[in-house]
């Protein structure tokens, strides 16, 4: 979870932005539930009418209720209406003080609604209770206007309704409050604006919530921007610096990972951490938000149902810590079976040629079969698992949804609950049960997502052997000449027991070529890789001019070479960009003279677009033979000091290999060249030749001198050469 943050925390400024517009999300998806409660209990169970205290009232009306007042009360209620229109209405004052006036209206509406609807049950001749009528309380108001004429008739209400409201318990009371606006849908019906002042409220409340459910969705979209593109900048870091780190990775590095590895960790596992970054900011970071005002709301009321939420988060926790201990394994196992999916699909794309020839589709189907079938399982059994908490989270929902509706009817039959309060307390605690499931959710995909941060820091963590020196040396200041030498150099690989070269001495000068061979698996190769710094040595030295390759930074000891390997690498491009891949200094002068020393100029010019001529990744739309000579080229259009060839004539016919050869010469008359050779008619006319067996050098100088007295350089030559080439050669010397 550290390493997610980590990353976060690179964009804080956005990552502040979405945790204030998910801080605004959350109040708006909040303020909803409370939104509709209000349409239903008040907009359509009161008819839109809010407080106790009428917009507007009669002036009959009014007078009825002043006198179930007391006499401050009843000035306070007189004062805060304007004059009688001319239909006999007040209306209400905008600078009135309605909680003052609340108090002073809830008790006498109440009494005045009653008193309409006993008028209205005697009128109709039965004891039950009946729904009075604007008739019903224009004759009770002109009752109480009658009997308000006799002396202390005001002061016997008072005293009446004062000992009758303290007989009533709490819950009785509560009960007559609520229908204190019933007297006020009973007076707006009488003035004939009950429906306007209903639609008046449905409008202003639902044009509310919809302003809301607006800005919410903007919000919501403006997140969703936001933390894509903060997720996709961290993916664009994570592999700039992956990409970074193996690049400078030497070869034992790479053997470490496995090139299939890299690549999943470079493309799969990124993409994990950046889907997870996602997350992150879009759920993990509004759950507690909304989880919290859920609770906050839920808590404000006074339902007495909070017991139902506790129970269903609990049940939540528990299913989520039965379902992360089945499946947090097998999360873990899924990513090492991707890195064995991408090896088996590597070796076989890149062996297919083989596998054919040998008939060996079947068997490579049934072993790409086996590691897909293994990933397959894998996540059969971690979807499953996911897919098995939908129904038990569905359950538990609508056992809450059932349980609230139960207690909530009971409640609402005791009149301590309204409709609209229990749909509201249903919403917020799916708000809450959903927040502890986007948690949920996350916690299970957080695994292996977690693996992946785990594999793509070790790549970037892992320094590579070969590093720059702290205090890198510069070549002699008159000039580099190109003489490498090896002192006494010993090798071996990382994580083997044995040396692979052994005590190696000699020196390479500038005008000389000198040669390398031997047996397959003698060392040659690892040999040249030493002076690029492919491998450092375990004892010993490489110098150039004096200097130790270990001692110069990688780019200035690069710039002194020319290096074509074993082999041949092309990139993706053209014909012309491959031949100045040595850098921005090569011209097309430089690149068609290169490619005319390596014998590659009949080839490309019988290509319809010549130099300019696509190269397919790999070099996979030329020849063996045509890629070697265009990665000779490649080195020799760099004008390099030192050229290192690894067995880079291997795929030329003898004709091309003489003609580029002799071509080659005279190019490189003042450069230092290094050849390892398997044939002995590329060696034969080197001016040093070292013959290497198993790690040493058992014969060092040139052809004659070694057909003297090197019996491995004689048996390779004897298998290579013929008695009568060998005797021509004696002659001729």
């Amino acid at each position: 979870m550290t390493k997610f943050f980590k990353q976060l925390g690179r964009h804080w400024a956005a990552c502040l932005a979405v945790v204030a517009l998910l801080i605004v999300q959350a109040y708006c998806d909040l303020s909803l539930p409370d939104y509709t409660s209000k349409i239903v209990d008040t907009g359509i169970q009161q008819g839109g009418i809010e407080s106790p205290v009428p917009d507007t009232v009669r002036s009959t009306t009014l007078q009825a209720l002043e006198l179930l007042m007391s006499e401050d009360d009843a000035a306070l209620a007189d004062e805060a209406y304007s004059d009688t229109d001319a239909d006999g209405v007040r209306t209400l004052n905008p600078d009135a003080d309605t909680a003052a006036l609340e108090n002073a209206f809830t008790t006498p509406d109440v009494v005045l609604y009653m008193a309409a609807a006993k008028n209205a049950a005697t009128a109709a001749g039965t004891t039950d209770t009946v729904v009075p009528t604007a008739y019903d309380l224009d004759a009770v108001a002109t009752q109480l206007a009658a009997a308000s004429q006799a002396p202390g008739a005001r002061e016997m209400l008072q005293s009446q309704l004062t000992d009758g409201l303290a007989q009533l318990d709490e819950t009785v009371a509560d009960s007559l409050s609520s229908q204190a606006m019933l007297l006020v849908a009973l007076e707006y019906d009488a003035q004939g604006i009950a429906h306007d002042v209903q639609m008046s409220y449905l409008l202003r409340t639902g044009g509310q919530m919809l302003a809301l459910t607006l800005l919410m969705v903007a919000v919501a979209v403006a997140v969703g921007f936001i933390a894509s593109r903060v997720s996709a900048a961290i993916g664009r870091d994570l592999r700039r610096d992956v990409f970074r780190t193996v690049v400078g990775y030497s070869n034992a590095e790479i053997e470490k990972f496995s090139t299939a590895s890299l690549i999943t960790r470079t493309t799969n596992d990124i993409q994990q951490v950046q889907f997870v970054c996602v997350i992150l900011l879009r759920m993990v970071a509004y759950a507690p938000i909304l989880g919290i005002g859920g609770i906050m709301h839920v808590a404000s009321g006074n339902t007495g149902l909070e017991w139902i939420i506790f129970v269903a988060v609990a049940a939540l926790l528990a299913l989520i810590a039965v379902l992360m201990n089945v499946a947090m394994p097998k999360f873990k196992q899924m990513q090492v079976l991707v890195d064995r999916l991408n090896l088996v699909s590597r070796e076989i794309l890149t062996g297919i040629m083989p596998i054919r020839a040998f008939s060996r589709e079947a068997f490579e189907e049934k072993r790409f079969d086996r590691a897909n079938t293994d990933l397959m399982k894998t996540q059969l059994f971690t979807n499953r698992t996911m897919v098995a908490m939908m129904p038990f989270m569905t359950l538990i929902m609508n056992g809450t949804s059932l349980l609230i509706v139960w207690f909530g009817g009971k409640a609402m039959d005791l009149g301590s609950m309204q409709v609209g309060e229990m749909i509201a307390f249903i919403t917020y605690t799916m708000q809450i049960v959903m927040s502890f499931l986007m948690l949920s959710m996350v916690a299970v995909m957080l695994p292996r997502a977690g693996v992946a941060a785990d594999r793509i820091d070790e790549v970037i963590k892992t320094p590579s052997t070969i590093h720059d020196p702290a205090a890198p040396k510069a070549l002699p200041s008159d000039g580099t000449h190109g003489v490498v030498a090896f002192h006494d150099v010993s090798f071996r690989y990382p994580g083997s027991d044995e040396d692979a070269l052994e005590h190696i001495s000699f020196t390479a000068r500038p005008g000389e070529t000198t040669a390398i061979i031997g047996s397959t698996g003698c060392g040659k190769s690892t040999l040249l890789n030493l002076i690029p710094r492919f491998y450092d040595v375990t004892e010993g030295s490489v110098t150039i001019d004096g200097v130790d390759v270990r001692d110069m930074t990688q780019a200035q000891l690069h710039d002194e070479l020319g290096y074509v390997p074993q082999k041949g690498v092309l990139f993706s491009g053209t014909i012309t960009s491959n031949l100045k891949f040595g850098g921005d200094h090569i011209t097309d002068a430089d690149a068609e003279q290169a490619a005319e020393i390596a014998q590659a100029t009949e080839f490309i010019s019988a290509k319809p677009e010549g130099f300019d001529s696509p190269i397919a990744q790999g070099g996979s739309n030329v020849s063996g033979g045509q890629k070697q000579r265009l990665s000779i080229a490649r080195a020799i259009a760099k004008h390099p000091q030192i050229y290192l060839f690894d067995d880079s004539f291997s795929a030329l016919d003898y004709k091309t290999d003489v003609a580029l050869r002799r071509a080659l010469k005279a190019k490189t008359d003042n450069a230092t060249v290094i050849i390892v050779a398997q044939r002995i008619s590329t060696v034969l006319h080197a001016n040093q030749i070292l013959v290497l067996d198993e790690g040493r050098i058992v014969g060092k100088g040139t052809h004659a001198q070694l057909m003297e007295s090197c019996p491995a350089y004689q048996e390779i030559a004897r298998s290579q050469l013929s008695q009568k080439e060998l005797n021509l050669q004696k002659e001729g010397e």
